[in-house]
């Protein structure tokens, strides 16, 4: 007779073990653990399905021992790409979807995954896709469809969870493309586990990277977010995909980021601008002007800075908010930089300058929900603080880029001719950058009329930026 064991799961890695550990032996994640329960007991073996065996069925897929290849014998091809006409995916992607790949798509509730998947749909061959849905039903998908102008014949929904019917349309119609909303919906029947548990998600994810493979399906999933920003799921599932890409954004507003986490054939950390507007997802092509284009004129603690994002450079704004504390422990607030670098930072301002930070909060914004993990802004974050703290207004027209170390120097930055090119192409004509990059500048040719001081301690830069 059967019976119903527990089994713990890592959600990081997929460990497996009969009972509850604190640490992980696989991946070393803490209390990474969940419960999942299974059915044992008398089966007839026969009736037990072998793992794999229940992603073959009738759909062909082969079973059984493998052959070795030889490299040798191996012809070299040119990856295929197919453009999804959106220009801001086709970035992320390195130029369009490569065939017989599986991409993972991941971003919270109502963030615009399906919209985009939609519109990938309208613009694919028609009678080339299935789109399976598991959380709408065809009439909410036909809405939207027609909303964001996609033609409805180049659509072929499926609503159904079980992967045993996805097998089976896909060995019916043998489409090119496949679409699973969501990942965590789908559930193999011959598994005893709930849909979307660690057990469910790691199976359905190897069935649809063997049906990928096999048949040279390109298959993209959707996938939720946990509330830490990590999709939901065992951290396999990122590790079996071809590509991770994750939407984010705040729901409050329009604009949307596509960033490639991870990307088998193409560049990763790439970043897409979308406006989420009536029509669906609309590419921005120019983001550094989507990102100053609120900022305000002639107000303290506002700086204008450079990073890079992949393999684009980008203008943004960061703010700076400094005032006298009602805590014993002053405050130290980030939104879109590293609250421990911001604290190291104003522990140099404190030491190398006469402003006393010991009991003042500090709030710094990096505008548009962009976040920076890089240090080559590190200056513009001093000055807009210093800004603040003496209400004084800084250049308007100035960007400020330099890395900053603990004795109050300016270190060099990468990619510094990208940084000026962009900006001049968008207008801006006065720098303030590290003196360590001068002699790499020397070398390069970014035409006339452009006003550039080099500096090399954090306050000559004071000294240019509050004359």
């Amino acid at each position: 007779m059967a019976r119903t064991k527990s089994n713990y799961f890592c959600s990081e890695c997929g460990w497996e073990s009969s009972g509850y550990l604190g640490k992980c032996p696989g991946c070393n994640s803490w209390n990474s653990f969940v419960e999942v329960e299974k059915v044992t007991g008398k089966t007839k073996k026969k009736d037990q399905p072998s793992r794999g065996n229940w992603v073959a069925g009738d759909t062909g897929l082969q079973t059984g021992e493998s052959e070795l290849v030889s490299l040798t014998d191996v012809t070299a091809e040119a990856v295929l790409r197919i453009p999804t006409k959106i220009s801001e995916l086709d970035r992320v992607l390195g130029g369009g979807l490569v065939k017989g790949s599986m991409v993972l798509l991941g971003g919270e509730p109502g963030i615009g995954k399906s919209t985009l998947v939609l519109q990938i749909l309208g613009a694919l061959p028609v009678n080339s896709s299935i789109y399976v849905s598991g959380e709408e039903s065809p009439a909410q998908i036909r809405i939207r469809a027609d909303r964001i102008g996609v033609e409805r014949e180049r659509i072929n929904c499926l609503p159904a969870t079980d992967f045993a019917s996805i097998i089976n349309a896909v060995s019916r119609h043998k489409p090119e493309y496949l679409i699973v909303d969501s990942i965590q919906t789908t559930y193999v029947d011959e598994i005893a586990a709930a849909p979307g548990s660690v057990t469910q998600v790691r199976e359905v994810a190897a069935g649809l990277l063997r049906l990928a493979k096999e048949k040279s399906i390109t298959v993209i999933l959707i996938g939720h977010v946990t509330k830490d920003g990590n999709i939901a799921g065992p951290r396999i599932l990122e590790h079996m995909v071809d590509t991770v890409l994750y939407f984010e954004g705040d729901k409050i507003h329009r604009y949307r980021m596509l960033r490639a986490v991870k990307n088998r054939f193409g560049a990763t950390d790439e970043v897409g601008f979308f406006d989420m507007s009536d029509k669906g997802l609309v590419s921005l092509d120019k983001a550094s002007e989507l990102l100053l284009s609120g900022r305000p004129m002639g107000v303290s603690g506002s700086v204008v800075t450079s990073t890079i994002e992949g393999s684009r450079p980008l203008l943004l704004e960061i703010q700076a908010l400094l005032a006298v504390s009602s805590y014993a422990s002053p405050l130290r607030t980030t939104q879109g930089i590293d609250r421990m670098r911001l604290s190291l930072l104003l522990a140099v301002l404190d030491k190398k300058t006469s402003l006393n930070l010991s009991s003042m909060d500090a709030y710094v914004n990096v505008t548009g929900g962009l976040r920076i993990t890089e240090t080559a802004t590190d200056l513009a974050v001093l000055c807009a603080a210093v800004s603040s703290i003496k209400d004084i207004k800084p250049r308007y027209d100035a960007i400020i880029l330099g890395e900053v170390g603990l004795t109050g120097e300016v270190r060099g930055i990468s990619q510094i001719e990208r940084r000026l090119t962009e900006a001049k192409r968008t207008g801006w004509r006065t720098f303030i950058i590290p003196s360590a990059n001068k002699m790499q500048l020397d070398k390069t040719d970014l035409g006339d009329r452009l006003e550039i001081f080099f500096v090399s301690e954090i306050n000559e830069a004071f000294d240019l930026l509050f004359p």
